[in-house]
């Protein structure tokens, strides 16, 4: 399961992600443990650092939303007029997320998702963010769009 970290779009500052635990077509399963001198924590808040928001928020999205859109799209879930293949990749189109308790350095966290449904090239999903601790952290509606990248502009036309 974890092979699919390498075709997550990001490099080693802005990943998020460390371990899928479960993964298949309705859904994923995964770990990040937010690492003490990461660039956030200098100025959030200095002397008693805490994961910003909008970190936890983009922590769900990359296991909730963008390695549940790779899945499907590698393992060959046929969108109609949806062209999915090695060029293509979901976007991140809306969030929707409550929040519930502090991340702190060093925390681990645990993101589960469940697929609502992915057509017409839309994936949207309800995903949970808990800690070790089993508490809620944050949850929202997660939904993107798949892309292809030879269909950017500046790329191809």
């Amino acid at each position: 399961m974890n092979n699919i970290l390498n075709y997550l779009p990001y490099k080693s500052s802005f990943l998020f992600v460390d371990n899928i635990i479960k993964l298949n077509d309705d859904g994923v399963v995964g770990d990040y443990t937010l690492k003490g001198d990461s660039f956030f924590y200098e100025d959030h808040f200095p002397g008693n650092p805490v994961t910003p928001g909008v970190i936890i928020t983009e922590i769900m999205a990359q296991i909730g939303l963008v390695v549940l859109g790779i899945h499907l799209m590698l393992s060959g879930v046929k969108e109609k007029g949806v062209v999915m293949d090695h060029g293509s990749f979901p976007l991140l189109t809306s969030t929707n997320v409550e929040f519930y308790k502090m991340v702190l350095p060093e925390e681990k966290v645990i993101v589960t998702s469940k697929k609502q449904y992915f057509r017409f090239g839309k994936l949207k999903c309800l995903i949970e963010m808990h800690n070790t601790a089993n508490e809620l952290v944050a949850k929202g509606t997660f939904s993107g769009v798949i892309k292809n990248a030879a269909k950017r502009e500046g790329i191809n036309g």
